[in-house]
């Protein structure tokens, strides 16, 4: 397939914001489901009844209670994983003296941008756990309102609490997406119509997303238990690898995989609608609009 222009930055922003507010518009529920069941050290209960348990105790908009933490990133999160995956592909390869993508290049650019987009995103995904757990009903009333609540009563570096988690984090899965999209749109047939070339898309980001799920979910079983203390008893979470092993330690390997169910049921075919509108609106914008600044 030919290489297609760069599309310029204010362009790749609004795609990658387009991409990631449909994405979380439609699978937030889900991320509800997935803090809940990783913040919690019982027994597992699954999403049917995790969901139904929500709405009759709590009402239909939990589900969408704290979204509007990470809609009000997502424009700058997408953008920055699409864009910084682009610009550490480039500058890549240049340091490296490459003339095409490879497979370890598309990892490190994966996992360069990954690190990039955490900084970004950290604190409102602490504000999203908060928000989320339960037990914090009573205490937060507004996205606002927990923002305000946590740094006056933690203090104001309270907000960027789990960095380092977060960064695991997104490192792993950014990799896993960008290395699997590169390697399953190698392996599939060339496309030769739009919709085609839709179903590729949506194929390799599906694939990239739940493997990237499958790698990342422990890192973010932990990061969820790190974000989620608010000050009150002993700190048990600190960094992210001691924490896994605790988990482990205490609950058994298969508490890491906590919430693993509903967040693969996101992220697989999220990924897939990310890569498809983010790769829709770009060609969109670099058919319509490249033209004029030309």
């Amino acid at each position: 397939m030919a290489q297609e222009q760069p599309l310029p930055f204010h362009f790749q922003f609004l795609a990658g914001a387009i991409a990631g507010i449909s994405e979380i518009s439609i699978f937030y529920p889900l991320d509800v489901v997935k803090t809940r069941a990783q913040l919690s050290s019982g027994a597992s209960v699954g999403i049917v009844e995790t969901l139904k348990g929500i709405v009759s105790k709590e009402g239909f908009s939990t589900l969408y209670r704290g979204i509007a933490a990470p809609v009000f990133v997502e424009a700058p999160k997408r953008a920055t994983k699409f864009a910084a995956n682009e610009q550490y592909t480039i500058m890549y390869k240049k340091m490296f003296g490459l003339e095409k993508v490879t497979q370890p290049l598309a990892i490190a650019t994966g996992v360069s941008a990954g690190i990039t987009e955490a900084i970004l995103i950290v604190p409102f995904e602490l504000v999203k756990v908060r928000m989320q757990d339960p037990r914090n009903a009573s205490k937060y009333t507004s996205t606002m309102n927990a923002v305000t609540t946590i740094m006056k009563k933690e203090g104001v570096l309270a907000i960027f609490n789990g960095l380092e988690a977060t960064m695991w984090r997104h490192a792993v899965w950014n990799g896993g997406y960008f290395g699997t999209i590169f390697k399953i749109k190698d392996m599939l047939l060339k496309a030769q119509t739009k919709n085609e070339q839709l179903a590729n898309n949506f194929i390799a980001g599906t694939l990239g997303g739940t493997f990237g799920t499958i790698l990342n979910n422990p890192l973010d079983v932990v990061k969820s238990r790190i974000q989620g203390y608010s000050g009150e008893g002993p700190k048990k979470y600190n960094w992210a690898i001691p924490s896994l092993a605790i988990v482990a330690k205490e609950e058994g390997m298969g508490a890491l995989y906590r919430g693993f169910t509903a967040k693969v049921l996101r992220l697989g075919p999220g990924g897939g609608v990310l890569l498809v509108v983010f790769e829709s609106v770009s060609a969109f914008m670099r058919k319509n609009f490249m033209h004029q600044q030309q």
